[in-house]
């Protein structure tokens, strides 16, 4: 396993990178009255999930937990506006299958970086 010298080294932070930028596309084709409502909220909230994980670990080792901790929760937050978006219409099926699988990664593998951490393994 490669040594991490940086949180671009971490896979969880590089598929949380590019599940932005697919949540920004997919907001991308939300209604325009929604450019400041849902559309902004779900952005910010995508990109929080990378930041987290990288802000963290420049922290000593609980607020690297703490920050992870952190991210996992915006991940629910972010998985929960993508449902309410899909129910509204706005998000297609295809859309919201590529959103899962990604998205479904990204929480599997930043939990495990949690639990090594919360390990020390």
């Amino acid at each position: 396993m490669p040594e991490i010298l940086s949180y671009h080294d971490l896979v969880c932070w590089q598929k949380a990178v590019d599940l932005a930028l697919l949540v920004c596309t997919i907001t991308g084709k939300y209604p325009d009255d929604e450019r400041f409502g849902l559309s902004a909220h779900t952005r910010k909230t995508a990109v929080s999930v990378p930041s987290n994980i990288a802000e963290g670990i420049r922290h000593k080792k609980q607020g690297y937990i703490t920050r992870v901790t952190i991210g996992l929760g915006e991940h629910a937050e972010l998985e929960t506006q993508l449902i309410i978006g899909n129910r509204l219409g706005y998000v297609s099926l295809t859309d919201m299958q590529r959103f899962d699988e990604l998205a479904t990664s990204v929480g599997q593998l930043t939990h495990a970086l949690l639990r090594s951490l919360d390990t020390g393994t």
